[in-house]
């Protein structure tokens, strides 16, 4: 077993093979340290996310390994536990997978012979990761260990059955991905109308079926069937997740006149949705998101607007109080009659009906803010009103016309129509288009810092990476004049699927690292060379294209070892 830093308030736990990972999982579940407050499982890890300032990560570890070695004679044994055995769930699958025919010919097999032996026994479900829904099947039959595509698709369809190592699995919505294609199934792996959401759940048992069979075209009638009720119910009901009427019946109190390029309603996330495929997403910018509700007197983690670049206009429909944040630019305020009124970010702003407020294009930073007394009404998604750009969860980006209502009409600073806040200070250290220095961030190495050579890590510190346009909620893609290189043990290796952390940088195969933000997967397959400090994560959100980013190390990497 070793253990890996991430960063801080967060492990990476590794075990030899997959029934110790899920022993330990298990064993840790039923009992977890103090302090822990998620465990992500993956194919040979379990990525641990604990309070820091309840222990440290040697004391963690310590703690860890007491428990596994508790838990490794039952993993050893070779008798599964009894919660292994679990439900069994039929998908029907239609055979005719991009990947087929080349699948079969690296295992040295017929396309009839892959797919026979795709169904002949159940799988189970290990664990779930990438995206919502996603679950990882183990346990097919020992000839499936396929590597993953040297280059990933763009865009794989939602319920596409595919392979990748020894795991087998389906694509919930459409996504890039590295997987071999081998099938499609038009069973739905998540639905937000179903509890839980994901179809799969971890210990349950997944019995493909080949749809081109008499028990495979009944079963597809079945979940067809099935697919047209849940069908007729949704669309009766109302989508309770877009942000729309204030709370208590109350009428909007603002109306969006212009989205500009992308205007999100956002809260502090979701987190503790691991078992589902699901991470936390929420506000990039968190300081700049509690700045803006401290303004105007809300609950700290009411729902927000987050805007990107500039371009946004509202109008206020009535009495309302608000605040924005974040990036510096213009905001402008007029009256009905076109009156221009003073108007600052950082500072409480008290509208009145027919009003409108306008940003304009940031001078420095990329993501502003914007708070209302009372909080943006919007019917929370698996406790979140955050929405998760990769995840497709959460209410939909903002449209013109859109008319926007608040959680409640009162708040801590009393009517929503008074303004009872002091100005905040901007955040001085936003770049500025055109900025010739570099952005320094501080990271932690780890947790596969040893994948790459030292100087690919020397590199990693000295040169500087600029932000490129590709760049989104996801993560920062980075390019640099020279790309990182693995450690020559580890080129051409395969890293089994692990978790992932907010901050992570990830290198793909082309050495140009990806820093992941709030939207990002929950498990990953390329190594995770370091982690951005929580302290520089919020200026990482506000970084335009063309930003050039330096790394500055806190610390060499150094995996802990227990005494």
């Amino acid at each position: 077993m070793r253990f890996l830093p991430v960063t801080a308030g967060a492990l990476l736990v590794e075990l030899p093979d997959l029934p110790r990972t899920l022993a330990l999982l298990r064993a840790l579940q039923a009992g977890p340290p103090e302090g822990v407050t998620e465990v992500i499982p993956a194919a040979r890890t379990l990525l641990i996310h604990y309070e820091p300032w309840r222990l440290d990560d040697a004391q963690l570890a310590a703690a860890v390994a007491a428990i596994a070695q508790k838990a490794q004679s039952a993993a050893e044994s070779g008798a599964p536990p009894e919660e292994a055995a679990g439900a069994l769930v039929q998908i029907p699958v239609r055979y005719d997978g991009e990947d087929l025919a080349e699948v079969a010919a690296h295992l040295g097999l017929s396309a009839a012979q892959v797919i026979a032996r795709h169904t002949a026994q159940p799988w189970q479900v290990a664990f779930a990761g990438f995206a919502p829904g996603f679950a990882y099947l183990s346990g097919g039959d020992a000839v499936f260990d396929v590597p993953r595509r040297a280059s990933p698709r763009t865009r794989i369809p939602p319920g596409a059955v595919a392979l990748a190592g020894r795991f087998s699995g389906v694509y919930p919505r459409a996504s890039p991905g590295g997987w071999q294609l081998i099938g499609q199934t038009e069973v739905p792996m998540w639905d937000l109308a179903r509890t839980p959401p994901a179809l799969l759940q971890p210990g349950q048992r997944v019995q493909f079926v080949d749809a081109a069979t008499e028990v495979g075209r009944e079963l597809l009638e079945r979940w067809r069937a099935s697919s047209r009720c849940a069908v007729a119910a949704s669309s009766s009901a109302p989508d309770s997740s877009a942000p729309g009427g204030g709370g208590d019946g109350e009428a909007p109190v603002l109306e969006v006149l212009a989205p500009g390029l992308q205007a999100l309603v956002q809260d502090l996330g979701r987190p503790g949705q691991a078992g589902q495929g699901v991470s936390a997403s929420g506000a990039l910018d968190r300081g700049a998101f509690l700045a803006a509700n401290r303004l105007v007197g809300n609950h700290f983690n009411a729902p927000a607007l987050e805007l990107l670049h500039g371009g946004f206009t509202v109008r206020a429909l009535g009495p309302a109080v608000v605040a924005v944040t974040g990036a510096e630019g213009p905001l402008t305020l007029r009256r009905q009659d076109g009156a221009a009124l003073p108007a600052a970010r950082h500072a409480p702003l008290a509208l009145q009906a027919g009003d409108t407020l306008a940003l304009g294009a940031p001078e420095a930073g990329l993501r502003s803010y914007l708070a209302a007394r009372g909080g943006f009404a919007a019917q929370p998604v698996l406790g979140s009103c955050a929405s998760d750009t990769l995840a497709g969860i959460g209410p939909a980006p903002l449209a013109a016309g859109q008319r926007l209502g608040l959680g409640r009409r009162e708040s801590r600073h009393g009517p929503l129509a008074s303004v009872a806040a002091h100005p905040e200070a901007a955040s001085p250290h936003l770049p500025r288009p055109g900025d010739a220095a570099a952005v320094w961030l501080d990271i932690t190495l780890g947790p596969r810092a040893d994948w790459f050579s030292p100087q690919a890590l020397a590199l990693l510190l000295e040169q500087p990476w600029q932000v490129t346009p590709q760049s989104n909620r996801v993560g920062l893609r980075l390019a640099g004049s020279q790309p990182l290189q693995r450690a020559a043990a580890f080129e051409g290796a395969e890293l089994p699927s692990e978790g992932t952390a907010l901050g992570a940088l990830q290198v793909p195969a082309n050495g140009q690292p990806v820093l992941f933000l709030a939207d990002h997967p929950l498990t990953g397959g390329y190594p995770v060379v370091g982690c951005v400090a929580a302290h520089h994560l919020d200026l990482a959100a506000q970084l335009p294209a063309g930003t050039l980013i330096r790394f500055r190390a806190q610390r060499p990497f150094q995996e802990i070892c227990l005494s």
